[in-house]
Formats: structure tokens, sequence, C-alpha cells
């Protein structure tokens, strides 16, 4: 009953996830290689931690 208004971390790591990729897209079109890669990092952090959280 509790765990009802509970809001799932999934949800928030998944958006957060999207944007990091979102924002690696446009500085790679921009030519911001070095910052297309440290965006690119980030969002595996994100994606390990989305990995994690599923296995249990």
């Amino acid at each position: 009953m509790f765990g009802l208004f509970k809001k799932d971390p999934l949800v928030n790591l998944q958006k957060s996830y999207n944007q990091l990729l979102e924002e690696a897209m446009q500085l790679q079109r921009k030519g911001d290689i070095k910052g297309y890669a440290a965006k690119m990092a980030e969002s595996e952090i994100v994606m390990n931690e989305i990995e994690k959280i599923k296995k249990g």
C-alpha cells in the first residue's frame, strides 16, 4: 500500500539515458568528437545502472 506512490527508478534512469544519447548526437553533428565521446561514456554508466536494477 505504501509503495503505491513510490516512483520507479528505472523511469528516471531511462529518461536520463535517452537525454544523454540525444545530447551526444547533437555534439557529433556539430563535429565535437571529444564531447560526443564524453556523453557516450556517461550514457554507458547510466545503462550499466539500468542493467543492475533490472537484474535485481
